[in-house]
């Protein structure tokens, strides 16, 4: 992601835990549906096990009674330092989110942002399907949330 275009949502925490630490618990998907607000759950495509550039997985969200899935394309994958995707709904560019770690410390700083890459005739559809019109407050919201989560099971 270019540094000039800046994230239509952002948050950021202290953890108490190593950068390394964390990096494990956002690149496992698993661990990240687990701290997340809509995202739930996945499934690796294309023969993918694990986290690295390139590896695609199948993101499951739901929000209250509504349920969706997107494609997701793992971007950047530095241990300790980056870990990105990219996601997409039916082969239309959704949105990207980066977690970025820096040592603080004996623990780390963690910045979570997202990205709305949704073409314009694409946003009401896909509002109509999560039930969110306010996608950047939305997000705000729940990356607060999803990083208090990422603190606690990073500092047990």
């Amino acid at each position: 992601m270019s540094p000039e275009v800046l994230p239509d949502a952002t948050g950021r925490i202290a953890v108490s835990a190593s950068a390394e630490r964390v990096y494990e618990l956002v690149s496992d998907p698993g661990a990240l549906a687990g701290c997340a607000e809509e995202y739930s759950g996945y499934r690796w495509l294309g023969g993918a096990t694990s986290a690295g550039v390139g590896a695609r997985f199948r993101g499951t969200n739901k929000r209250g009674l509504r349920r969706w899935n997107t494609v997701s394309t793992i971007t950047d994958a530095v241990p300790g330092k980056r870990f990105a995707f990219e996601v997409s709904s039916f082969g239309i560019p959704v949105s990207r989110w980066q977690y970025d770690l820096e040592p603080d410390g004996d623990g780390c700083v963690v910045v979570e942002s997202t990205w709305d890459r949704r073409p314009a005739w694409f946003r009401s559809p896909s509002s109509l399907v999560t039930g969110v019109w306010q996608r950047a407050d939305h997000n705000r919201a729940n990356i607060e949330t999803t990083l208090r989560r990422l603190k606690s099971a990073a500092e047990r």
